[in-house]
């Protein structure tokens, strides 16, 4: 039986606290998989800290976020536990799931696949139930209970369909250029046909822009932040106004911050990402005085 306790494999000390990266065996995923958890500096050792999820995009692992963004910084003065998984099952050997930067490897869109093939492409369920599990189990030092979500492109994607699935579960969403309308646009389009099949009506279950009118009773204002110089905005890949207008006519609150000369890049997302930490630190610390709100 394979192992499905974490296994620590490596550890960094940043902002006073650590990055420390996990391989476990996922049952999900019939795989092997790796995650990183930023542990903020502790006062005490009985202190429990809340967790920010983040999903990155196409071709991330859980490394990228965890060495580009710069995150931590404002993760250790606010006392939040960041927690970044893979963006796919990795080591499956299907065929084709290397073939396109797009589909298969590092593009698992945070649905649970349909098609017999990519049958192991299950990671919402592995966002969304392995995962939270497998730290409550292994983590003492982790609320799990008070959780928010958030990602970057694909991530973002992620991040706002499991927000808006499980409103009961996480305190806070926010994202970065992310995908918002998969159904109409090139990357979800391809990515449904093929772990989703022909039948439209079930990719709508992953589509930010659809759900918003289903589930819009949401405890705090969505938060995304979209480049105007973001190459992937331009050729309709990531369609925010259709969400704005979604949510719009839902009620629902969005706050929709187009920034001037960014692209999609990681530069863009460590320029914002002291924003959003701070969104998800109104949610989950209320009572914590901290620094300036956005």
């Amino acid at each position: 039986m394979e192992n499905t306790k974490p296994i620590e494999i490596s550890s960094t000390k940043m902002f006073e606290g650590f990055n420390k990266r996990y391989k476990h065996h996922s049952p999900t995923l019939n795989c092997s998989m790796n995650f990183h958890i930023y542990f903020p500096p502790s006062t005490s050792p009985s202190q429990k800290f809340p967790v920010l999820y983040w999903l990155s995009g196409l071709t991330c692992t859980d490394e990228n976020f965890i060495i580009k963004s710069g995150a931590q910084r404002v993760a250790s003065t606010e006392g939040i536990a960041l927690v970044v998984p893979d963006t796919s099952p990795r080591g499956l050997n299907v065929e084709g799931e290397a073939d396109s930067y797009d589909f298969g490897v590092g593009a698992g869109f945070y649905l649970n696949a349909t098609v017999e093939k990519w049958k192991n492409w299950r990671m919402y369920d592995y966002v969304v139930k392995e995962l939270p599990k497998l730290l409550s189990d292994n983590f003492p030092q982790l609320d799990t209970s008070r959780a928010s979500i958030s990602g970057h492109s694909m991530g973002g994607h992620g991040a706002l369909t499991i927000y808006l699935k499980n409103l009961d579960k996480y305190k806070s969403v926010s994202a970065f250029a992310p995908i918002v309308n998969p159904i109409n646009c090139p990357w979800g389009q391809k990515a449904f046909t093929n772990y989703l099949g022909d039948d439209k009506s079930t990719w709508e279950e992953y589509d930010a822009t659809c759900l918003i009118s289903k589930f819009n009773d949401v405890a705090a204002t969505i938060l995304i932040d979209q480049g105007d110089d973001d190459k992937f905005l331009h050729e309709n890949q990531l369609l925010p106004s259709k969400f704005d207008e979604a949510c719009r006519n839902a009620k629902a609150p969005l706050l929709l911050r187009m920034q001037p000369g960014y692209d999609h890049s990681y530069y863009f997302v460590a320029s914002f990402i002291d924003d959003h930490i701070r969104h998800h630190a109104q949610a989950l610390n209320p009572s914590r005085v901290g620094n300036c709100r956005i």
